[in-house]
């Protein structure tokens, strides 16, 4: 396993209408590649672009969580963006002098940076959603060719539990402003 955290970045530019299913899709398309569990598929789609979900209602509400959070301190503050990360980890056991127990090491970040702006005019919202349907294909290219490939394979440590949906803890954390979101 490599020492260093693979981190792969998705950039995305939403508009107010469809920001919540865009962020809602592309957290269950991440989710979707890299839970190793026993997961039950689904599809969402999203203008004319049909992408990977996770069938599961615990995941569906952190994510729901999450873009809500996403949500509220973007319409809430100055700044129209903003990111969710997705940090997947595995347990090792931290030894110490005098303390034994685990750690969460992180083996891999999925990083979504999100930029809200509206288009005025029907011309600038047709080039905007397709501008947006081009650029959720080339995300899901993007975590396609990073699971599939050599790096992204090797990043996955070992699995030695294989319960629930995933044999690893993760974390979605939503930052805007550069501060973390609760």
């Amino acid at each position: 396993m490599s020492t260093t955290t693979p981190v792969i970045n998705l950039d995305l530019v939403l508009d107010r209408n469809t920001a919540k299913d865009v962020l809602r899709a592309v957290l269950h398309s991440v989710l979707f590649h890299r839970l190793f569990g026993i997961v039950k598929p689904k599809t969402f789609e999203v203008l004319d672009v049909t992408m990977p979900a996770v069938d599961d209602r615990e995941t569906e509400m952190l994510v729901d969580q999450k873009v809500d959070a996403f949500w509220k301190a973007i319409e809430g503050g100055v700044s129209k963006r903003g990111s969710i990360d997705v940090t997947f980890s595995e347990k090792r056991a931290k030894k110490s002098w005098f303390l034994v127990g685990e750690e969460e090491v992180p083996w891999e970040q999925w990083v979504i940076n999100a930029e809200i702006r509206q288009p005025t005019t029907d011309r600038e919202r047709q080039k905007f959603n397709a501008d947006l349907a081009a650029t959720l294909t080339k995300g899901l290219r993007t975590m396609l060719t990073h699971t599939s490939s050599e790096t992204g394979r090797a990043a996955v440590p070992l699995i030695t539990v294989a319960q629930g949906i995933s044999p690893f803890p993760y974390k979605i954390t939503v930052k805007v402003n550069g501060m973390e979101v609760p």
